[in-house]
């Protein structure tokens, strides 16, 4: 809904001040010009990436449009669900994931926290590094650097489509100066014709410069930064499982443990560590 909002703002000040000052909207709808600018934005972007950033950035901005906080069962089950793991293992040894880990969708444990299963990236994550340590001793140290290897590049490739969209935002006031310019050679065209008719053709000649630029501020360099925004808060997800793992390896008890995870988190959605005892309570419950 912010966004949203956002969006209409934006319409509302721009041209709402455009009329406000004496301007009509209808010299402002000049189709080629869009087709133009707006057709070189998309043909560039399908050249410069791959099908998997395309699709990623398709899910990513329908993702943004429908999901804009963080769903508030995530932690309280994830963090029940990696204590009851590691109160399991304490009791039982590592071989006690291997019926959690290879069918977590079946497995008791899991189907009790039902918000994690619904977060894939973060399942895999945790089902992949807990399979990791149950299928051979690795060392604290190196399963935490294992951990940021792995996060790292998670998170370079999902900030891929914010990359590109950017760069196509950089792109649109030159494919703005292109239409303009073109708008500008048929103005010259035609430049034995009546007075009034060469100040319209430039006037639709310049509307191109203005969409180029008001497309880069106003649409695809807020949109861009709004994907990191969502790629960060993912990131924030697994840095908060990671923190737990390489924590419960080097021995501490699973609260310490868990409560390396919640300073992982974002601030906006960090509990406090009464809020996080209150959870652990009502998760054994």
């Amino acid at each position: 809904m912010s966004k949203l909002l956002g969006l209409l703002i934006i319409l509302l000040s721009v041209f709402g001040g455009y009329v406000w000052a004496g301007g009509n909207l209808s010299s402002l709808w000049q189709p080629a010009e869009i087709l133009i600018i707006f057709g070189a934005g998309v043909g560039s972007l399908i050249i410069a990436n791959p099908k998997a950033v395309l699709a990623d950035m398709y899910t990513q901005l329908r993702e943004l449009l429908s999901v804009e906080k963080e769903d508030p069962e995530l932690y309280p089950q994830l963090f029940g669900l990696m204590g009851m793991l590691m109160s399991q293992i304490q009791s039982q040894g590592l071989r006690v994931l291997d019926e959690h880990v290879e069918k977590p969708r079946e497995s008791s444990l899991f189907l009790m926290y039902p918000t994690v299963l619904e977060h894939p990236n973060v399942l895999q994550f945790l089902i992949d590094n807990l399979r990791l340590q149950s299928i051979g001793k690795i060392s604290p140290h190196d399963l935490e650097h294992i951990l940021e290897e792995e996060i790292y590049r998670i998170e370079e490739d999902r900030l891929r489509p914010a990359h590109a969209l950017a760069r196509i935002a950089e792109a649109m006031p030159g494919f703005g100066i292109l239409a303009a310019v073109m708008g500008i050679i048929i103005t010259m065209s035609n430049i034995d014709g009546p007075i009034t008719m060469i100040g319209v053709k430039v006037a639709a000649a310049l509307v191109g410069t203005f969409i180029g630029i008001f497309a880069c501020y106003c649409l695809f360099e807020p949109t861009s930064k709004a994907l990191e925004h969502l790629v960060e808060r993912k990131s924030a997800q697994l840095r908060c499982v990671a923190a737990m793992l390489t924590s419960f390896a080097k021995g501490k008890p699973p609260m310490i443990a868990i409560d390396a995870g919640r300073k992982q988190i974002q601030s906006e959605n960090r509990p406090t560590f009464i809020e996080l005892e209150r959870w652990m309570v009502e998760q054994k419950s």
